[in-house]
C-alpha cells in the first residue's frame, strides 16, 4: 500500500535498471531507507534529484512492500566542494554507505539521518574529512550493537592515566593492569584519549579540527581494528579509501617533480 508524504531526503546511491530506467536508495528523514523507481531517469524531472549525495525536500509515496515514487521535489542541496575532491567524495560516500549498513530499510532513524546529513555539511565546509569520518565510525558503533568504553580501566575503574586497549577485554587497562593481556594493542595513549572525544563530541558545537597525520594514521589503523573485531563488514567504500593511500602517494610525488621542474628552469 503506497502513503504520501514529505521528508527531507538524501541519496546513497543509484542503479540502472532496464533500458533508462533507474533504483535509487534514499534515506528519508521520516520513512528510513527506501528503494525508489524512476522511469525514463535521463529525461524525467527528477533528474537533478537521484544522483548520489544529493539532499532534498521530497514528496514521495513509499511502498512497504515493494518500490517507492518521487512525486516532486524542491530545495536541492549539492555538496559542491565534496564532489569537486575526489579524496573527500569517497570519505563521503564511505559514511553514507557505513550508514546505509547500520540500519534496517524502511526503519525511521531522524537521529542517524541528521548526524549523516551534517557530518556531509562539514565536509563540504572543508573540515577534516578524515576525522570527521574517524568520529562518524565511533559514534555510529552502538548501531552495530557495539558499545566500548574509552573513559576508564576495566578493572579498577580509575581514569585519565595512558590507557591501551584490550580486545581480550573489550575495554582500556590502566599501567598497572598492561600484564593482565599479553597481546594489548600497545597504542599511543593519545588513541583511546581521542576516542573518548570522539564518542562525546556533538557536531553541532564542532567549528574546526586539526590533527597530525601521523595522529590520524594511527587512529585509522585502530579503527579499522575496532570494526574487523566487532562489526565484520567489508564496503566497497572502505576499500576504495584504503586504495587512495597510494594514489595519494602517486600524485604528490608527480606535484613535487612538476614544483621541482618549474624551479629548474
Amino acid at each position: 500500500m503506497l502513503k504520501s508524504l514529505a521528508s527531507k531526503g538524501l541519496v546513497l546511491y543509484n542503479r540502472n535498471y532496464r533500458e533508462d530506467d533507474k533504483l535509487v536508495k534514499i534515506f528519508t528523514e521520516q520513512a528510513g531507507k527506501r528503494m525508489f523507481f524512476v522511469k525514463h531517469a535521463g529525461k524525467s524531472k527528477l533528474a537533478p534529484v537521484i544522483q548520489p549525495l544529493t539532499a532534498a525536500d521530497l514528496l514521495v509515496k513509499v511502498n512497504d512492500d515493494g518500490l517507492s515514487y518521487i512525486e516532486d521535489y524542491q530545495d536541492v542541496t549539492v555538496y559542491s566542494h565534496i564532489n569537486e575532491d575526489l579524496f573527500i567524495m569517497a570519505y563521503a560516500s564511505y559514511v553514507a554507505a557505513l550508514a546505509d549498513a547500520s540500519l534496517p530499510d524502511n526503519q525511521a532513524d531522524s537521529a542517524l539521518f541528521v548526524f549523516l546529513q551534517k557530518t556531509l555539511e562539514l565536509m563540504d565546509e572543508g573540515l577534516d574529512y578524515e576525522v570527521l569520518t574517524n568520529i562518524f565510525e565511533i559514534q555510529i558503533l552502538s548501531r552495530f550493537g557495539i558499545a566500548l568504553n574509552f573513559h576508564d580501566c576495566v578493572f579498577c575503574h580509575r581514569t585519565g592515566l595512558p590507557f591501551d586497549f584490550s580486545f581480550r577485554y573489550s575495554g582500556l587497562l590502566c599501567p598497572d593492569h598492561y600484564h593482565k593481556d599479553e597481546r594489548r594493542c600497545h597504542l599511543n595513549p593519545n588513541v583511546p584519549f581521542l576516542l573518548e572525544q570522539f564518542q562525546a563530541v556533538k557536531f553541532s558545537e564542532l567549528e574546526s579540527i586539526s590533527l597530525k597525520a601521523d595522529m590520524k594514521q594511527q587512529l585509522r589503523a585502530f579503527i579499522d581494528q575496532l570494526y574487523d573485531e566487532y562489526v565484520g563488514i567489508h564496503l566497497k567504500s572502505k576499500k576504495f579509501i584504503d586504495s587512495l593511500g597510494d594514489w595519494g602517494s602517486i600524485l604528490k610525488n608527480r606535484n613535487e617533480e612538476d614544483s621541482h621542474e618549474k624551479n629548474s628552469h
